[in-house]
């Protein structure tokens, strides 16, 4: 295929030692290997400040916001690794989501970051339900803003023991679950692009 689906993965983590960044590096390896165009972003790099709508108003979306968002506008998809924070997502990963969904006048059309893109959503937990609950929240905001969220998630219990040293599964089993999932976002996307 010519075409390769473009896809942006990202944790809704900054810590450097996150489980959901080593989740991300791992679906981003995944994505690849099945025939797609991946870029592996950083929340960190984007300096985000917390949103305030007077801001906006006043000095438009900061510079951090806007290349997150162009960034998510030229990709056909996602693959989230979003950490649980009190049974939801954390609160950078809701700050960045809000930030690249603020409309500018010179948009395409409203939510053009997320409408009509296809997500592939994870989480890695300590706890033994593996950050299920927050990847409820997170299927919600998706789905809310017109990105279509596959089905199947995945899940990584007790992630404080999941990884090695090299931030690579101990247990292949998990491995294969990240990637049938970024398997079936790529092959999801291919069919779209048909």
């Amino acid at each position: 295929m010519t075409n390769k689906p473009k896809i942006l993965v990202m944790a809704g983590s900054m810590r450097r030692d996150s489980f959901n960044k080593k989740l991300a590096k791992i679906a981003a390896e995944e994505a690849r290997s099945a025939d797609a165009e991946v870029t592996l972003v950083d929340l960190e790099d984007f300096n985000l400040p917390l949103y305030n709508g007077d801001h906006e108003e006043n000095e438009g979306l900061p510079e951090g916001a806007k290349k997150l968002k162009q960034l998510m506008i030229q990709q056909d998809g996602f693959l989230f690794a979003s950490p649980e924070y009190n049974s939801s997502i954390s609160g950078v990963f809701k700050n960045a989501i809000d930030w690249a969904s603020r409309p500018e006048k010179d948009d395409a059309s409203y939510l053009v970051a997320f409408r009509g893109k296809v997500a592939g959503i994870m989480s890695a937990s300590p706890g033994v339900l593996g950050g299920l609950r927050g990847l409820v929240t997170l299927r919600s905001i998706l789905g809310n803003i017109y990105t279509l969220v596959l089905p199947q998630q995945v899940t990584v219990s007790k992630a404080n023991e999941a990884f090695d040293d090299e931030g690579q599964f101990h247990d292949a089993k998990q491995k294969e679950k990240v990637t049938a999932l970024a398997t079936e976002l790529v092959e999801t996307l291919q069919k779209l692009m048909k």
